[in-house]
């Protein structure tokens, strides 16, 4: 090696050094021209307000974020703190008092319901369910007694979540047409298909190759203790139903309550991975509703096993349809008598950004941040930095 050849570390040291400057360029592009030196965070502040105040692109907060290594857990932000824009275009902190609760990614206001009251499992096989109620009463709620089905050898003080599963959520491959579709059904008691309800798109039967199942949605209706097994012969253990929830029917479903069933300590960044079109869809609104806007809740077609993780930021799009060439074709032609290559795509129409603030195997939930218009069922999900 000649004497003035750099050595491996230092090589190695001078490549980390380079890819740090790039990396600050790239996120000192990003950022706000009215960006403030320094903010001190408040009670009330969201992550994503407090990025959007540095950067153009709140998910670009990790590229400039400096965490100080000597507080106890550098990567969370409390009102109080003041946050600092250094020369270097990354943002450092100074601890303040640190008396109340480090801020959330999202309003909480908006998510704790989905938080606490939603889960999505990939099958209801094997399930303890609700088989009758105290005096065979129609519905149970607080103080009254479900009986169960399907705790063998449970002790009593266990304590379990009384769920309803209340959708079904279906991949429909079709392949040799524009793209996949995704489909929301309402279900029974029994956690059928209800096919007398369900919105238009619940209902509606696509041309489709193979279709997968990918999760049923738990809706929480109460919380209950075991206070009796299954003995002496009697096939039911006895739940004492324990909290001011929704009303209790025959055919709930029954899941352990967890410690510390989700996370709200995340930060917005792009996807970790990038999916075919058409693969990441919005598959459901919120309080059934097909359209949503600002702070509402949508269900997307992804999870885990797609690389989608709490703080996940997507770009929403109205997918782009197929119209007739009316000048090279008949003007007065019917749309649907003419050919697929007589007509011509439009762009997809971008509708706003939206972050995952829950995320199960194939199925994550997450809040639209902000939006130039309306986001619908069927729109699709790209990265947030996809070209207008």
């Amino acid at each position: 090696m000649r004497a003035n050849a750099p050595r491996p570390r230092r090589l190695r040291t001078l490549l980390a050094t380079a890819l740090l400057t790039v990396a600050a360029f790239g996120a000192a592009a990003q950022l706000r021209p009215d960006h403030p030196d320094s903010y001190v965070v408040k009670r009330g502040d969201t992550l994503w307000d407090i990025a959007g105040r540095f950067l153009q692109r709140p998910w670009l907060w990790p590229e400039i974020w400096q965490a100080n290594p000597q507080i106890k857990n550098p990567h969370l932000i409390y009102p109080g703190d003041v946050i600092s824009l250094a020369y270097t275009d990354r943002v450092g902190l100074q601890a303040g008092p640190r008396t109340d609760s480090p801020v959330s990614a999202v309003p909480l206001a908006e998510i704790e319901p989905f938080l606490k009251d939603l889960r999505v499992v990939d099958s209801l096989d094997g399930l303890p369910y609700v088989v009758g109620l105290e005096e065979d009463r129609m519905r149970g709620s607080n103080g009254q007694v479900a009986y169960i089905s399907g705790l063998d050898g449970i002790a009593p003080g266990q304590r379990y979540l009384v769920v309803r599963p209340e959708k079904r959520y279906r991949h429909v491959d079709r392949s040799g047409y524009c793209c996949d579709l995704f489909q929301s059904e309402d279900l029974d008691a029994r956690g059928e298909h209800m096919a007398e309800a369900g919105t238009m798109w619940s209902n509606i039967v696509f041309p489709s190759k193979t279709t997968e199942f990918i999760g049923y949605e738990l809706m929480t209706q109460s919380t209950g203790t075991v206070t009796r097994g299954e003995v002496d012969g009697i096939q039911a253990s006895t739940l004492l139903l324990d909290s001011e929830g929704r009303e209790v029917r025959v055919g709930d479903r029954l899941v352990p309550v967890e410690a510390q069933p989700y996370d709200l300590q995340f930060v917005p960044h792009p996807p970790s991975q990038q999916q075919e079109y058409g693969r990441l869809q919005v598959m459901a609104v919120a309080d059934m509703m097909t359209t949503g806007g600002p702070h509402d809740v949508i269900a997307l077609s992804g999870g885990s096993a797609q690389g989608i993780d709490n703080g996940t930021v997507f770009s929403v799009w109205r997918r782009g349809q197929s119209r007739v060439d009316r000048v090279r074709t008949d003007l007065d032609r019917d749309e649907d008598t003419v050919m697929f290559e007589s007509k011509v795509r439009m762009p997809d129409e971008f509708a706003g950004h939206a972050m995952v603030f829950r995320t199960f195997d194939k199925v994550s939930y997450a809040l639209v941040m902000s939006s130039v218009k309306p986001t619908r069922v069927g729109y699709e999900l790209k990265h947030p930095d996809a070209p207008y």
